[in-house]
C-alpha cells in the first residue's frame, strides 16, 4: 500500500519540482549565476520566492551557493553534479509536453465544452 503521509520521496519530489525550481534549474544549465541575474531571468518571481527556492534547492544538495568576496560582494548559483544528474528527467519531460500538447488542448476543448 502506498502512503502519502510523510513520504520522503515525495516531498522531495514536492521540492524539486514545483514551478519555480523547475525554471531556476534550467536557467542554471549554462552555467553559474548570480542572484539578481537569476531573479531577471526569472519574470514574475518575487526576491522571497527566489530565496526560498534556492535554499531548498541547496539544502537537497541540487544547487550551490557560493559567496564572491569581491567589492561589490555578491552571492552566485550553480548546479552540482547531484543536480545535473535531474537534466535528462527534466528534459524528457518538457519533451512531453512538447509532443503532447496538441492531445492535452484536444482533452481540454472536450472537457470545457462538456462541463
Amino acid at each position: 500500500m502506498f502512503s502519502t503521509v510523510d513520504c520522503p520521496s515525495r516531498l522531495l519530489l514536492d521540492q524539486i519540482a514545483d514551478k519555480w525550481s523547475v525554471l531556476i534549474l534550467t536557467v542554471l544549465c549554462a552555467g553559474p549565476l548570480r542572484f539578481n541575474v537569476i531573479k531577471r531571468r526569472l519574470d514574475g518571481i518575487t526576491q522571497k520566492a527566489l530565496t526560498q527556492s534556492l535554499r531548498r534547492l541547496e539544502r537537497n544538495g541540487i544547487v550551490a551557493r557560493r559567496v564572491i568576496t569581491a567589492s561589490p560582494i555578491a552571492v552566485e548559483y550553480q548546479i552540482t553534479p547531484l543536480g545535473h544528474s535531474l537534466k535528462q528527467p527534466f528534459q524528457a519531460l518538457y519533451q512531453w509536453t512538447v509532443d503532447y500538447l496538441p492531445e492535452v488542448e484536444r482533452a481540454r476543448a472536450v472537457f470545457d465544452h462538456n462541463s
